[in-house]
Formats: C-alpha cells, structure tokens, sequence
C-alpha cells in the first residue's frame, strides 16, 4: 500500500483533545527512552499529573501555560491517596482540560493505571492510554541482563515484589515460578529476603544467581549480584541499594560479566555541573550523558534582552553603513536576528556587509540563516580574530559587534587601534542563577558529591562562584574544565586552577578531554 504524500507526517502528530486523560507510560528514568507519542502528548496538555519515579526533565517538554501537579507515589510514603488522584483526573477533564497523567514505567504493568482507566470510564471521561517502557525489560538491559536467551532460557515472569498488605495470604504462584527461566520482580527491595526464601522452599536452586537494579537506566544506576541465598545479606550490608529497585533471577543474571554496557561508560558515576546558558546547555549535556555522566545543570548565566535597545535599533536603522559584523557568539547571532525582525528588517539589509565570528558553532548558526562568512579564526576567541583582521585594511572601516552588555574589551579596543570606526551594540544581558539552585550545588560541594565543574565562558566562571561563594566548603575539590584559557585565566584571577582546558575550543572536545582525563592511571575513581 502507499501512502499519500505527508500521510506519514500527520501518523505522527497527536491530536490532543480537551477534556481526555491520557495514562502515558514515561519509561523507567532515561528521558530518551519514553515514546514520541508520549512526549508528543505531554507537550500539548493543559495538565500534568505526575509521580515520584518520573524524571523531572521530562516535564521540561510541557509547555509554559501546563500546570504541573506532583502526587507523590513513593514506596512505603503516603503522599496521595489513589482515590484523591484519581478524583484529581476526572475534576480536571470535566472543566475541559487535556490531563497528561504521567507514570514511571508502562501504565498498566503495576502503575495501577488500570484502576484509573476504570475510574474514568465509570465517570465517563474520555482516555486514552500511552504504553510506556517498562522497567521490568529496560532496568535488566541497562545493568546487561536480558531476560531471556536462547542458549539459557525461553521463559521470564514479572511478579510484584511486594504484594498488597491487606491480601490474606500470598496470590503469587510460587511454585510455578520456580520453575521459570527468569523471574523479574518489580518494588522488590523491602521484602527480598522472603521472596528469595519463598523461591528456594518452592524449589528454585539456592545457587541460581540474582540481581538487585537500583535506579536502573539513571546515571546514579547500581547494581549488586549473588545468589538467591545470599543477595539479600549482601544488599543488607549495601546503603546505595535502595528503593527503587527490581531484583532478576535467572542463569540470565551471569551474563552481565560480558555485556554490562552502561555501566562501563567512561564517565559513569560522575557527576558533572554543567554551567552553560539553559538554552545552550542540551548539546553539552546530550555529550556528557552519552558517556554515563549524571549532569547536575546549574545556569551560572541566564540570556535576558537587555535593559534597552537604543545602541541596537541605531546600528540596525543604519546597517547601510556598516562594512562589518563581528559575532563573538551564537546569543549575539540570536539576539541580533530576531532584532532585526521586531524593526521589520530582513537580510537584504546586509547584502553588502561582510561577516566574522567567532567560533564554529557561531559560524554554523550564520550560515543557516543563509548568509557567508568572511572571517572565522581557527583559534576560537578575540585574539584569534584579531589576527585574521590585521590582514584586512581597516583605516575607516566601520565595524558593528552586537554582543553582551559584559564582555572583554579587547577585541574592539583593538580594532580601534587599527584605524576603525567601532560600534559595540548591547544585544543581550545575562544575570545571576536563583538562590534555591545555588544552594543545592553548595550543599552538593561540602557533601563531596561533585567530581567535575564545566565553565564555557569567563561569564559562568564569575557568576558560579559569585552565587555559590567559592569551593572551600568542598572536602576535595572537583576536576575544573574549561572550555578555553580565556575562561582558564578568569578562574586563574579567582583563585582556581583548571585542570582541563582542551586545545579546540568546543563543547565537544571539552567533553573527550573530560573523558580521557578519567581514563588516566590514578584519575579513574
């Protein structure tokens, strides 16, 4: 069969109705293994309920205007009675709002969504459910377990681990289970040990090995094995195996030796703070976490407009005039485009001005915009583009730098001295972060629990340990990465050295460096 031309486009746009709830499974933690057609949902909903075992980033997708309600859901805490959530679904559909009801995992493998599902149908409010991953097969391949194989096993089971406590006696069939190749058991943690025993009185081997999974597929992922006999002493004796966690039985479990995958990234189990601009972090932040970091963002700079436009709107009214634009980074590029449109500009203002900037990714955001650029210096910074223009006659050129309202000086002074006629335009602003996040990076300092800083500009230097009051409080101090030595000679300034500063100046060089520093002798732990 074909399809008609853009059918396949609108298969995958969701259509999302007023006054439904939509059960979406938001997979085990990983925010890249929930479904498109869940995070389509969640960004289009009115409302957002979500539970303790969704990751918070996921609620990035939702948009502005979405109110977002946290129930709670955590084992052995009561936070939010089921009833009151599921009254919570049906009075926000019937004043006509699109609910996403976010849950960790799939929905209907012990997420109780079908007791929601049934709640709104007797209401009759309109739903729609939205499979998710489920923990029971991504947590095992994340710890490099598959729960089945050919040569081991053809069978695998997913039981709860912890049954509800008003059931007169166990409903789970033991006996059966015993004698399944793998057994998966979901919230298993508080009642290991019974159910180890119960499997061993029902026949299964006390050598059959076993694993506990806690925080599978999230970079603070750990995982312990044994044996059915012994996982639970040896747990015991473990603090960082804690809820949640499912637990694998199986010959499966030995497999892990050979394909522990995610675990043996080079930066699994470091935690990175990413300083950079909210809005420019995602590429770095993609880098770190695809070779296991746990990325701690804290914004040290936030891209506001600035206080006003008057040296913008002149230069803009004037473009005419201008032999050059100098870019010194893609905020500027941003800031200065979407300027021009609010004055009703477009390109064909700049038909005869010539273009440099600084940086490859700079460069690129330019030439998207459909426009060639005359000067990009290999050394990525002021200095570098001062070299190139000292091969330029500049007496009497006029030269525009739409930039931040901070920023060194050197790179128009400079040019100044060469004979031209410069107009440096404030295009945007940054500011501090909040209070409330600076105090968890201190907090996160005394208690030892960051292993590397990142800083990408002089800016996210200054504003970091102006908002969290420098490092002293850390027991050790952290792996410093710069992205170049202008940012290293601004931390030098304040008292700090780095320890990483990559000879290309790119997110993506800074985050090898970072790794390849790990993997020297007696920098790996």
């Amino acid at each position: 069969m074909t399809l008609a031309p853009g059918f396949g486009f609108l298969l995958q746009t969701v259509m999302v109705k007023k006054g439904t709830v939509y059960l979406i499974g938001a997979g085990p933690g990983d925010p890249g293994l929930m479904t498109i057609k869940g995070k389509e949902v969640l960004g289009s909903a009115d409302v957002i309920v979500y539970d303790y075992l969704v990751n918070r980033r996921l609620l990035e997708l939702a948009r502005n205007e979405a109110e977002t309600i946290y129930v709670g859901k955590k084992a052995g805490v009561k936070e939010m009675s089921q009833e009151r959530i599921n009254a919570l679904l049906v009075e926000h559909a019937e004043k006509g709002r699109a609910v996403a009801r976010l849950k960790g995992g799939d929905p209907f493998i012990f997420g109780r969504g079908g007791e929601e599902a049934e709640e709104l149908a007797r209401k009759g409010i309109p739903f729609e459910i939205v499979p998710g991953v489920t923990s029971a097969s991504a947590v095992p391949a994340y710890a490099g377990i598959p729960l089945t194989h050919r040569d081991i096993t053809s069978s695998f089971a997913v039981v709860t681990g912890h049954e509800d406590p008003s059931k007169a006696e166990s409903s789970i069939p033991w006996r059966v289970l015993s004698k399944i190749g793998t057994v998966v058991f979901l919230m298993g943690v508080k009642k290991l040990g019974v159910n180890m025993r119960r499997l061993i009185d029902a026949g299964k081997p006390p050598a059959t090995p076993a694993a506990v999974i806690t925080w599978g597929t999230y970079p603070s992922q750990s995982t312990v094995t044994g044996t059915i006999e012994n996982i639970a002493e040896t747990v015991r004796k473990r603090k960082d195996i804690t809820s949640p966690a499912i637990v694998v039985v199986g010959e499966v479990v030995a497999l892990r030796d050979i394909m522990n995958w995610y675990e043996s990234k080079p930066l699994f189990g470091k935690k990175v703070v990413v300083t950079r601009a909210e809005e420019q972090a995602s590429t770095f932040t993609a880098l770190l976490e695809g070779a296991g970091a746990h990325v701690v963002l804290f914004p040290a700079i936030k891209i506001e407009p600035p206080k006003s436009y008057k040296s913008l709107d002149s230069a803009i009214d004037k473009l005419h005039k201008y032999d050059w634009i100098v870019f010194t980074s893609v905020n500027g590029v941003k800031s200065f485009f979407d300027r021009m449109r609010a004055r009703g500009k477009d390109l064909r203002e700049m038909h005869r001005i010539l273009i440099a900037a600084i940086g490859e990714v700079t460069a690129s955001d330019i030439e998207k915009r459909g426009m060639n650029i005359e000067l990009v210096p290999q050394d990525y910074r002021a200095e570098g583009l001062i070299k190139l223009f000292r091969k330029k006659k500049l007496q009497g050129a006029k030269i525009l730098i739409p930039r931040a309202k901070e920023a060194r000086d050197i790179l128009p002074a400079t040019l100044r001295e060469m004979g031209a006629d410069v107009q440096v335009a404030t295009a945007y602003e940054t500011k501090m972060p909040g209070k409330r996040r600076a105090d968890r990076i201190r907090k996160m300092l005394s208690q030892g629990e960051i292993d590397v800083l990142t800083f990408t500009s002089s800016s996210t230097v200054r504003n970091f340990l102006s908002a969290v009051g420098g490092l002293d409080t850390a027991p050790a101090k952290p792996v410093i990465a710069c992205i170049g030595p202008v940012t290293a000679n601004t931390l030098k300034e304040n008292g700090y050295r780095a320890d990483i500063v990559p000879g290309e100046y790119t997110v993506n060089r800074l985050t090898e460096e970072i790794i390849l520093y790990f993997n020297r002798p007696g920098n790996r732990k």
